[in-house]
């Protein structure tokens, strides 16, 4: 199929002389404003989901999410100005948006309950996170060539797994939130109502939307959401004026991190996962940039991931992909300069700098957040289906690699008591579907088409176009 290493077939010809490639061209002012704040638009809901989320999931105060929140928009933004516009040998220097990565939602949950929740279960997370990433930049320039070991039918498998186990978090939202479990307001039909809302408000702006409104649909789904959900009465905005409208994000703030060996296998088969994203990432704004992508530009992007993810684990945030939402506003408006995206870096540090708006975000009720959720993971998973479609499933082994590993990854939500038997440290890497499926798919792939000498598919790029984050 396609190659794992290429370099575009559309070049600037040798005529073109010393021309500025689009890529490196520096536009006026006004114009890095206005496009690197479509970039911004397009990349914020995804962006804070994650932090809201685990916040959520591990009991933090409205006023830890808030810093939570603030952290990884301050992250993401220097994450993104050092992927686009470069830093000695890290960031591929392409218009790539950086963000926190959705593989590591369910296995940054399962560490952080596993070690007790709240602060004290960040902490472990943010150990393993800091180890991994430390990993990521130093195992970046060997990547390439292990690359074949992650064939269609291991990054279909994942891709879909890593959807199907993160809709039952969305769904917890949609019925109120997991800490209403056990209450008589979780599914509640009122919050059922804002979840299917919301849904249905992001459905309608993408089938009737201009390509712009639609890539904007969740983002407008939220804010539409938690506008009505306020009209009902149901959203307290007064942590929202009490809050400062400067802060800056310190390091460490819930305290020093603790490192765990089973948390950090965990985290670092998270970031084995995110490094083939960030390859297809870089290997499709190229082709659509038509800006040469080699071995050394991957190298350097993984490098970018290795290092904002070091700098998450000590700014209070977590682990960092190239954002796949931000290679189709490219795409659709053909503006292909890094520096509208440094711009849009820009933009998401001062937005980390306002604990208000961090504020508005922690706000956003549970059910409206569920529902814009249950479609952002739903197409993940979708995301998925489309790469096994071009596995050839009639081979018994693919089958049974993509089988078994559903079932893996579906064995923490499915059969909890077994989990809860084990040791804290063995739950943090197995009592996560996203990480017992992957482990899976790796492993009986090696067994199946790699140790066997059998001749394995190699990854058609365009085919992850748009990953998983």
């Amino acid at each position: 199929m396609a190659r794992t290493t290429r370099r575009s077939s559309r070049q600037s010809s040798p005529s073109s002389g010393e021309r500025t490639h689009p890529v490196d061209e520096l536009l006026p002012v006004p114009q890095l404003a206005l496009y690197g704040f479509q970039h911004l638009l397009a990349f914020y809901a995804a962006a804070v989901i994650v932090p809201v989320l685990v916040g959520n999931a591990l009991g933090l105060s409205h006023q830890e999410l808030v810093h939570l929140i603030n952290a990884d928009l301050l992250t993401c933004g220097i994450a993104t100005i050092i992927q686009a516009l470069g830093v000695w040998r890290v960031g591929a220097r392409l218009p790539l948006v950086q963000g926190v990565t959705f593989t590591a939602v369910s296995p940054m949950i399962a560490i952080g309950t596993g070690a007790g929740g709240g602060t004290a279960g960040l902490l472990v997370v943010y150990g393993a996170v800091i180890t991994a990433g430390i990993a990521t930049f130093a195992f970046a320039p060997l990547f390439s060539k292990l690359v074949k070991y992650f064939p269609p039918v291991v990054i279909g498998t994942i891709l879909t797994i890593i959807g199907i186990t993160l809709i039952p978090v969305a769904l917890q939202d949609a019925a109120g939130g997991a800490h209403l479990i056990g209450t008589p307001a979780y599914g509640d039909p009122k919050n059922l109502a804002y979840a299917l809302g919301t849904l249905l408000f992001i459905l309608s702006m993408v089938r009737i939307g201009k390509p712009f409104l639609s890539s904007l649909a969740v983002l407008l789904g939220l804010l539409v959401g938690t506008a009505v959900a306020w009209a009902f009465g149901d959203v307290d905005l007064s942590a929202v004026r009490e809050s400062d409208w400067f802060g800056v994000t310190t390091p460490f703030h819930y305290g020093m991190p603790r490192f765990e060996l089973l948390p950090i296998i965990a985290m670092l088969v998270v970031m084995l996962i995110t490094m083939v994203e960030t390859t297809g990432d870089v290997y499709a704004i190229g082709e659509i940039t038509r800006k040469e992508v080699d071995a050394d530009t991957v190298a350097r992007a993984l490098r970018a991931d290795g290092a904002a993810t070091v700098l998450g684990g000590v700014l209070n945030s977590f682990p960092y992909v190239a954002f796949a939402e931000n290679i189709g506003i490219v795409r659709m408006s053909k503006v292909m300069s890094r520096y509208v995206v440094v711009a849009a870096g820009v933009f998401m540090v001062v937005l980390g700098l306002l604990p208000k708006a961090g504020s508005l975000v922690a706000s956003i009720p549970h059910p409206v957040l569920g529902g814009a959720a249950i479609s952002m993971f739903g197409i993940v998973a979708a995301v998925g289906v489309q790469i096994l479609g071009k596995v050839d499933l009639r081979e018994e082994r693919n089958t049974l690699i993509l089988a078994v590993s559903l079932g893996a990854a579906l064995l923490p939500t499915t059969v909890a008591p077994f989990f809860e038997r084990m040791p804290d440290d063995v739950r943090a890497v197995l009592d996560s579907g996203i990480t017992l499926g992957a482990l899976t798919a790796i492993t009986l792939n090696l067994l199946f088409n790699v140790f066997t000498s059998r001749t394995t598919m190699e990854i058609d790029w365009d085919d992850i176009g748009e990953p998983a984050r």
